[in-house]
């Protein structure tokens, strides 16, 4: 699954939250956001793809999850927050090299070959994780440990990167072959981007076997590397890029030029981005993992760079410049995302008001971020009851119209989406502010429930306000217009 995340620590973020979020780009799925409360939980697990059976704890939390409305192929729950303010975003698709696949296949559903043989189940992957972790975890550094337990036990089926976060930390983990993974802590201070390459690019093993503050692994990984001859540094210290990772023509289009849109957006000034002389190029291999951004980070930051798409550059696919370079890398926001998800941990609110889920579906260039509270039973029909049919009654599909209305219209059409996304972000805010004060002072939490119909029903009708005025505005571009009237 082609996607970008980004994860900011807590000393990086405007208000010291936790935030952690991922486009989860897939073709065009049509998704939605739930609530999984304990008893539609299963107990016994099968995967779609890979036919693998697990059979899970006894003992669940309530999570949000964004599945699929379609299940032909799995669940795919992407990202959710568990009733303990734990979350998770499953999975970025990262690369690797055959030396480690070599070393370490990934482990492929094999479908049996004649009546007496039986079919080979594969292992976990982006379809299962967030079921299979997220409602058994009371921190992000749990989730690493079962998540990591799972891979050793059942391998995996693709190569992933995964985000845990509670209110203090946040932990990203990369599987490594069939079975190993790599984790490692973010910095209060810093935000880590990851655009579909493996990311990693310092590593302590001195840390990993001993206190485990900040890096986890394998239990076998450095005798796994160095059976495989995977270390590949020459100075003493360990880049895990250089071991486990690629630097292909392919990611010099596809992966590393998000990288360099992403930090030239937080730190202009620390580095110099463009010109000759640029110490980073959009096909740079050695972009930082992470940085200490040059101020602190917005929700609103977050939901821009995950919308991007090169602006202010000669790569911007929707520029009027006659240039070669228009559309020639891959944009971090895309036509084909299904959903991204801001999940945002407050530490300085009540337990049950810390969990806020920013939530977009369709092409983030045309959508907008709907904030609800995470920790209800239920969420609100707008962004629960979605069926695969068009429809303009519910955020997912009316997302999907702006965006296929806009693109082919973004001169005439860009700022009236400007307008709607500052009108959700301004609104959500606010009735935020409103219901977190007022539960607070009533100590009454079930306004929850009240405020998520509140923010989506606001939602609704900035949707359709703004998705008649793109329609009557693409109506009048077709090419069957004519000026002369009939009246």
């Amino acid at each position: 699954m082609s996607c970008t995340t980004i994860l900011v620590g807590k000393k990086a973020s405007y208000d010291g939250s936790t935030m952690i979020a991922r486009n989860d780009d897939g073709f065009y799925d049509v998704k939605k956001l739930i609530v999984v409360n304990p008893k539609d939980q299963p107990r016994k697990y099968k995967s779609v793809i890979s036919h693998l059976e697990i059979e899970l704890p006894d003992n669940p939390l309530r999570y949000t999850s964004t599945p699929s409305v379609d299940l032909k192929y799995g669940i795919w729950a992407a990202n959710g927050i568990n009733e303990l303010n734990v979350a998770m975003t499953a999975t970025e698709t990262i690369t690797s090299n055959p030396r480690v696949l070599g070393a370490d296949p990934l482990v492929r559903y094999q479908e049996k070959k004649s009546r007496k043989d039986k079919d080979i189940p594969g292992g976990i992957g982006e379809e299962d994780l967030v079921v299979l972790v997220l409602p058994y975890i009371r921190s992000a550094r749990e989730g690493v440990l079962r998540l990591g337990s799972l891979l050793e036990q059942y391998g995996t089926s693709e190569t992933n990167g995964i985000a845990f976060s509670d209110q203090d930390e946040i932990w990203w983990l990369e599987t490594i072959g069939g079975h190993h993974w790599i984790a490692k802590r973010v910095k209060d201070e810093e935000y880590v981007i990851m655009p579909n390459q493996f990311g990693i690019d310092s590593f302590d093993f001195d840390d990993a076997f001993g206190a485990g503050k900040e890096h986890l692994c394998s239990k076998d990984m450095k005798e796994f590397m160095a059976k495989n001859f995977l270390d590949l540094n020459l100075d003493g210290t360990f880049n895990p890029r250089y071991a486990f990772g690629s630097h292909s023509d392919s990611d010099h289009i596809y992966n590393t030029p998000r990288a360099w849109f992403m930090g030239r957006y937080f730190n202009p000034n620390t580095y110099r981005w463009d010109g000759e002389n640029a110490d980073f190029h959009p096909q740079s291999d050695n972009i930082p993992w992470s940085f200490v951004p040059e101020k602190k980070i917005t929700v609103e930051d977050v939901k821009y760079i995950l919308s991007s798409y090169y602006q202010g550059t000669l790569y911007n696919p929707y520029t009027s410049a006659d240039t070669y370079k228009r559309a020639m890398y891959r944009s971090i926001g895309i036509n084909r995302t299904g959903v991204m998800a801001i999940l945002q941990i407050r530490p300085y609110m009540p337990e049950p008001l810390k969990g806020l889920e920013w939530i977009c579906f369709g092409s983030n260039a045309f959508n907008a971020a709907l904030p609800v509270y995470a920790q209800v039973e239920k969420m609100p029909k707008y962004i629960s009851d979605v069926s695969t049919d068009t429809s303009t009654e519910n955020f997912y599909w009316g997302s999907r119209l702006i965006g296929a209305l806009v693109d082919p219209n973004y001169a005439t059409c860009i700022q009236l989406v400007e307008r709607y996304q500052s009108a959700i972000a301004n609104q959500g805010h606010q009735i935020i502010n409103e219901y977190d004060k007022k539960m607070i002072e009533a100590n009454d939490f079930t306004l929850m429930n009240e405020a998520n119909e509140k923010l989506c029903a606001m939602a609704r009708k900035e949707t359709i306000n703004t998705l008649n005025k793109v329609l009557h505005d693409a109506s009048t571009h077709m090419k069957n217009g004519y000026n002369r009237a009939d009246n």
